[in-house]
């Protein structure tokens, strides 16, 4: 009897623990002008919403790292957009800032403008910047993984841990990210 209750704990344990839904939403994307609905992208293996901003020092050392794994993933089906927590409420957060910023460094990605926070807040988001990865279902959207991009914001060369990476690979290979959340370091989100 002992070893039945201890192999059905283990099996329990073992499960995934129940993935945070994610509700529809819809933000305007700054580059294209366009309205960017996560249902509209119920094909993609998995969506990628790196919360961010122009001005914060911490989003501006990760942005070769944002698009060169939008570069990778892109092709395997993954989606990428950013999203802005502080458009147009404070200085270089403006739609043509944004648009500019996304050019230049950014790989052209969609940047989506989150003006009231209602996504930002449904996330949980506090950091910028912050990732939340979410995989398509039947059900709708859920969260595979939230968190950081990697445990170095400073030194690209230096990350010993690549959180974000490592989540999308195991998405790839039908897996469960592990860890599936992190700590996520920079700047904090100021409310509107």
């Amino acid at each position: 009897m002992h070893n039945l209750f201890i192999s059905l704990l283990l099996l329990l344990l073992s499960l995934p623990a129940y993935a945070q839904m994610v509700n529809n939403f819809s933000l305007k994307d700054v580059v294209s002008g366009n309205e960017f609905v996560l249902s509209q992208h119920q094909s993609a293996t998995a969506v990628v919403l790196v919360f961010t901003s122009n001005s914060c020092p911490y989003s501006k050392l990760y942005e070769s790292r944002i698009a060169d794994l939008a570069t990778r993933f892109i092709p395997q089906g993954f989606r990428f957009a950013l999203i802005n927590p502080h458009a147009d409420a404070a200085e270089g957060e403006s739609a043509a800032e944004m648009v500019k910023r996304s050019g230049s460094t950014l790989a052209g990605l969609p940047y989506l403008s989150d003006q009231s926070q209602s996504v930002t807040r449904a996330l949980n988001i506090t950091k910028l910047p912050q990732v939340v990865v979410v995989t398509p279902s039947p059900q709708g959207f859920s969260v595979a993984y939230e968190g950081g991009i990697d445990n170095n914001p400073q030194l690209p060369q230096s990350a010993t841990q690549t959180y974000l990476e490592d989540a999308l690979q195991s998405i790839i290979q039908n897996k469960t990210a592990q860890p599936a959340s992190t700590r996520a370091v920079g700047c904090n989100v100021k409310s509107p």
